[in-house]
């Protein structure tokens, strides 16, 4: 191949990137619309969606009519041109839930499978359940998300039998015949609020998990998922939180229901006993005790409180926690509800699955 044939083909793969790029992000357009968006020729633009047309990645979903000049034919991306999956390992009742999305992000299924005792053997169920439902035959991308920490092909801190073993992630691989990638949960739970949530309009913010059996924290700087040297960054149930333990033992769900059985108040759940106005200010107190932290090291421009009983609490919680973090801390930070009522995982899994999928689309163009 000469030099002027290499930058050719260089430049022709720049401009249909470039193209399917638009699409994806502000799509359906005609040509006239990528022409002033690209700054392209008039035959360069039919050259390029001529292409992706050809290729499978763009399509003609209809035709402008009523303006002035003659009728365009409009485009937008092929939604079977890629397929991906999100799986979200759920601890609290020992299921997997997955949901399988097309190249436009729409979820063409979502099922919820019961573990075995096999973890390979039951994602590899779920994902091809998921994948039948659809109608789909093959996966670009999986996303899985954890309750542990992800490093070097390991999970860690994950509490469910078998999902730690080193070498599991691989066997996964293999077993799928696809790419897959693993994140804390709660790191998917920050994806979704920076996508979807609250928080998309802020520089930085920190999401604080409250479930009913673990926490976690998210920590987004500028749009990046902070997760640390080994994965554990946000693992916040392990900080010490004084002479009476970690700050799982301080609001952790068993932790709720036995202050509130201290204050009188009979719930089976911490997400219950959280909406009771006698638990509000003793409970808000201890969850400020850890924010002052995650405040000090970060200063993070606002901190969501997410999980079971972030979202139960609301914005009466939400409230209560910044007037507790005013009364430990000179610094100012924004406490927020989580306003996402979805699967906050889920959706971040499916955000970043797709983000994936995309990017590896346009890469090879």
């Amino acid at each position: 191949m000469t030099q002027q044939a290499g930058s050719s083909r260089l430049l022709r793969e720049i401009n249909e990137s470039a193209a399917l790029r638009l699409l994806l992000e502000r799509g359906p357009l005609t040509r006239g619309d990528l022409r002033e968006l690209t700054g392209l020729a008039k035959p360069t633009t039919s050259d390029v969606m001529r292409r992706l047309t050809d290729a499978g990645l763009a399509r003609v979903v209809g035709r402008t009519s009523g303006g002035p000049g003659p009728n365009a034919d409009i485009y937008d991306v092929n939604p079977d041109a890629a397929h991906a999956a999100a799986v979200s390992l759920q601890e609290k009742d020992s299921t997997l839930v997955t949901a399988v999305c097309d190249l436009s992000g729409e979820i063409r299924a979502r099922v919820t499978t019961p573990l075995v005792a096999d973890p390979v053997r039951s994602v590899a169920d779920a994902v091809h359940g998921a994948s039948r439902a659809a109608g789909v035959d093959h996966l670009d991308h999986v996303q899985l998300g954890v309750p542990g920490a992800h490093h070097d092909g390991t999970i860690r801190y994950v509490d469910v039998p078998g999902w730690s073993r080193p070498g599991l992630i691989d066997d996964i691989r293999a077993a799928l015949a696809t790419e897959v990638n693993v994140d804390n949960d709660v790191n998917l739970a920050a994806t979704a609020e920076r996508s979807r949530g609250i928080a998309k309009d802020v520089d930085s913010f920190a999401l604080l998990w409250l479930g009913e059996e673990g926490l976690g924290l998210g920590i987004d700087l500028n749009g990046r998922i902070l997760r640390g040297a080994r994965g554990g960054a946000g693992e916040i149930g392990y900080m010490p939180a004084g002479p009476e333990g970690d700050f799982q033992e301080l609001v952790g769900g068993p932790a709720i229901l036995a202050l509130a059985r201290e204050h009188g108040i009979a719930a089976d759940k911490a997400a219950t006993a959280a909406t009771d106005e006698r638990l509000l200010r003793p409970l808000a107190a201890r969850i400020a005790y850890g924010i002052a932290a995650v405040v000090a090291v970060l200063d993070p421009a606002m901190v969501v409180l997410a999980g079971e009983v972030g979202q139960a609490g609301g914005t009466v919680l939400a409230e209560a926690v910044g007037v507790a973090l005013r009364e430990l801390s000179v610094l100012d930070t924004e406490i927020a509800a989580t306003g996402l009522t979805e699967d906050a995982v889920l959706l971040g899994a499916l955000d970043t699955t797709l983000t994936a999928v995309r990017t590896a689309l346009l890469s090879r163009r």
